[in-house]
């Protein structure tokens, strides 16, 4: 049986393929989608993909995890380095987080070098473009598979 992980992503991703590919690729967020979906099957994961601009509704989904999830991959966005809250509700929700970025955040803006995240991730891929999501992926299939939380 697969194993169910989030993989949740935040503002603006929604634009990916359009917006600044200079920064973040050509591929759209649809096709980081497939991708995932297709690494999950490979790896015995169940990827459960979703994207939001909206705060509330990232923390809303983590939430969940906690009791439909083993883990989770994240994109917060812009969120990563303004949000306590989602650090709150990772704290909370008590599964392994896999932070990813598609840029290299510390190359970029100074303001972009804080994660409100990484504190209480188990891990944190960046600058690695769309196969930084496959190596979260990778990375938190050993953290999810010896879980003894049940579902």
């Amino acid at each position: 049986m697969a194993i169910p992980v989030f993989v949740l992503n935040g503002p603006n991703l929604n634009m990916l393929g359009t917006r600044e590919p200079g920064i973040y690729g050509g591929k759209s967020l649809a096709d980081i989608e497939k991708d995932c979906k297709a690494a999950g099957k490979e790896l015995g994961l169940k990827v459960d993909f979703r994207q939001t601009n909206q705060e509330g509704t990232l923390v809303d989904w983590i939430q969940e995890a906690a009791t439909a999830a083993r883990g989770i991959v994240i994109n917060p966005g812009a969120y990563t380095h303004t949000s306590v809250a989602l650090q709150d509700a990772i704290r909370a929700a008590g599964v392994p987080v896999i932070e990813v970025h598609l840029s290299n955040i510390f190359a970029r803006e100074p303001f972009r070098h804080h994660s409100y995240v990484s504190p209480v991730a188990a891990g944190v891929i960046c600058g690695l473009g769309p196969l930084g999501y496959r190596l979260a992926l990778e990375a938190i299939k050993p953290l999810v598979e010896n879980s003894a939380k049940p579902l």
